[in-house]
């Protein structure tokens, strides 16, 4: 749901979880206070909403950077996201993960609330809202069920969900939340174009690319090769082997910076592999 690196330790997160009528478990909130500034890269396998309680911070997509402080509200299409450094050392967050069968359900059970929708689905993957006082309202409600030994907490987050998504229609004045939320009760899938030229330099697996575009792992890789004429992993290589050839003629990157730019964790591997693909060494073409 969501990969963080190791220096990110399991104590700096208090959650919530809501559990599923299958039994399982899905993470509904998580609550996060930074103790050590520092840029992380994070991976949301679901959508996911951060509501700033304190402090500030900076956040970037590959279309976006942002800079939030505290009662800014940010949703995030799931994806591969730059968490940079704190600007001080009292920045504190919740973390809402949007489940998409649950937004779904939640859709469904609002389609009035999305007809008539001209508004086109956003070129950012990162929405940001101002907060109100309803909404900071229903934060403050939130906060004493972590820790709470209600047995009805099941029942409640889930109405709790709703309520989040409700607040986050009423705080959307663009549309283009409602335009994201209807594209996916829709199952409209992401163009592969976008998503591989988006995503062919992040440390993905093709479970991971597969969910973020919206197909089952089999679909995605069947897909794939009907538009590409390849297999994910190949394109992926000799995509990221190009934008290592490009480096190398327009930057003052060393082969060791582009190699490490690019994916590679030995540069023996790197040049071998670049050999291959170019008939010489990245050596020779600087």
């Amino acid at each position: 749901m969501l990969r963080v690196p190791s220096s990110i330790q399991p104590n700096q997160f208090e959650s919530l979880n809501i559990r599923r009528p299958d039994a399982s478990e899905m993470k509904f909130v998580a609550y996060r206070s930074d103790v050590y500034p520092e840029r992380n890269e994070v991976f949301f396998e679901e959508h996911a909403v951060i509501v700033v309680l304190e402090g500030e911070k900076k956040f970037s997509s590959p279309t976006q950077e942002l800079h939030v402080h505290k009662g800014q509200i940010l949703f995030f299409q799931r994806g591969c996201y730059s968490m940079n450094e704190s600007i001080d050392s009292s920045y504190r967050s919740l973390v809402f993960f949007v489940n998409e069968k649950l937004l779904k359900e939640f859709v469904s059970q609002h389609l009035s609330l999305f007809q008539a929708l001209p508004t086109p689905l956003p070129a950012d993957l990162i929405l940001s809202f101002s907060s109100s006082p309803t909404f900071t309202t229903f934060i403050d409600s939130l906060l004493p069920y972590f820790g709470a030994k209600t047995p009805f907490l099941n029942e409640l987050l889930r109405l709790k969900f709703q309520e989040l998504l409700l607040h986050l229609l009423e705080l959307d004045t663009s549309g283009h939340l409602r335009a994201i939320l209807l594209h996916i009760y829709q199952g409209q899938k992401t163009d592969l174009d976008y998503l591989m030229n988006t995503y062919f330099l992040k440390p993905l697996s093709m479970s991971e690319l597969s969910k973020l575009s919206g197909r089952s792992l089999s679909a995605f890789k069947r897909e794939f090769d009907d538009h590409f004429h390849t297999s994910p992993g190949h394109w992926i290589r000799q995509k990221r082997l190009e934008h290592a050839h490009f480096l190398l003629r327009n930057t003052d990157k060393n082969v060791s910076e582009v190699s490490m730019e690019i994916g590679y964790e030995s540069v023996s591997h790197f040049i071998k592999a670049y050999k291959r693909q170019y008939g010489f060494t990245p050596k020779l073409t600087v």
